[in-house]
């Protein structure tokens, strides 16, 4: 048996395409020959070392041929609906697309094709459900939760994302903004702003050392995989701004749509403060397992609570650690084998 893979965000290295992978070795487990479609054959070690994936029984082609002749095709939209031609078609969005003039006629005669839709989180779906006149199914992102393990706590508030000036701004630069008020009262603390850094973004990532300077403030690009897991064990607290000014019903590509690094966090004991927009109302419990802002006098009143509260840090965390298993591999794999055998 033949599985079809196609992504044509693959070298963003970002959270979608780590499920891009995630599905190809779903299907490789299933004992499927996959083929992922991508011009560059560097790419496979490059998803391998950010994504720390064992990706040797995939191989990566010139053209799947959208899924002809094979039998399962998993193709990433970018806004578009393709007309595919596996015997079982899945077609993923991992961006709440908007006014795209979804529901023609064209678009309708080629859904025919599509087994099933696939979204990666309630969010996502919400937009594409109204935008397409379907009805999706959403299955969230595989997290690798057993790599990721609490260590001696230190006084360490993390935020892992990319540095990126496209569709979905992370605002490390609020994040920065945010923290220089913190230390006025607590100069015991330090930031670690870690992620990979895409083509183009050098100014940025100037701009956000400059800020920064004079303060405990690191700014990490590109980090090893052990490198990010020694800071989720070590610090306390996970900090995020993406989406921060952004109305997500009118601009829902600028927000998170769900949080890969949030779980992560919590996988480790991080107490997550995060954004309230997009994916992460959905994995964040208001005060049990994490926290949610809107603006930066709540976000850090929040953080010194839980600075002040130890008890309640405690409980917090644990409680975050319980929570990401909610996102595990088995579990993902487990709704694909179920759409799979239902198609």
């Amino acid at each position: 048996m033949k599985a079809a893979i196609y992504n044509p965000y693959l070298d963003t290295l970002g959270g979608g395409e780590r499920y891009t992978m995630a599905f190809a070795l779903v299907m490789a487990e299933k004992d499927f020959r996959v083929d992922v479609e991508w011009k560059d054959e560097n790419i496979k070690v490059r998803l391998e070392k950010r994504f720390n994936m064992d990706l040797s029984k995939i191989n990566f082609v010139q053209d799947i041929k959208k899924g002809d002749g094979y039998d399962v095709c998993f193709w990433v939209s970018d806004g578009s609906i393709p007309l595919l031609h596996a015997r079982v078609n899945l077609l993923h969005f991992q961006f709440p697309f908007t006014n795209i003039n979804g529901k023609t006629l064209l678009n309708k005669m080629k859904l025919f094709r599509i087994n099933k839709v696939i979204c990666n989180s309630i969010f996502t779906k919400s937009f594409i459900d109204k935008e397409f006149g379907i009805k999706s199914t959403v299955v969230y992102p595989p997290v690798s939760v057993e790599q990721f393990k609490p260590k001696r706590k230190e006084n360490l508030i993390l935020y892992v994302g990319r540095f990126s000036t496209l569709t979905q701004a992370k605002r490390q630069d609020i994040l920065i903004k945010a923290f220089k008020k913190f230390y006025i009262n607590s100069n015991d603390w330090e930031l670690v702003i870690a992620g990979g850094s895409e083509v183009g973004v050098g100014d940025y990532v100037k701009s956000l050392r400059d800020q920064a300077e004079g303060y405990p403030i690191r700014i990490m690009e590109s980090p090893s995989f052990s490198q990010i897991t020694e800071l989720y064990g070590k610090a306390k607290l996970f900090w995020s701004a993406a989406g921060y000014g952004i109305d997500e019903n009118k601009e829902p590509t600028h927000v998170e749509h769900f949080g890969i690094t949030v779980v992560e966090a919590m996988a480790a004991g991080c107490v997550p403060l995060v954004f309230n927009a997009g994916g992460h109302k959905e994995i964040i419990k208001e005060g049990n397992n994490g926290y949610l802002w809107k603006s930066i006098g709540e976000l850090l009143k929040k953080t010194e609570m839980l600075e002040d509260d130890k008890k309640l840090f405690r409980e917090t965390s644990i409680n975050a650690k319980a929570g990401s298993e909610n996102y595990v591999f088995e579990k993902f794999k487990k709704s694909f084998f179920n759409i799979l055998s239902t198609t």
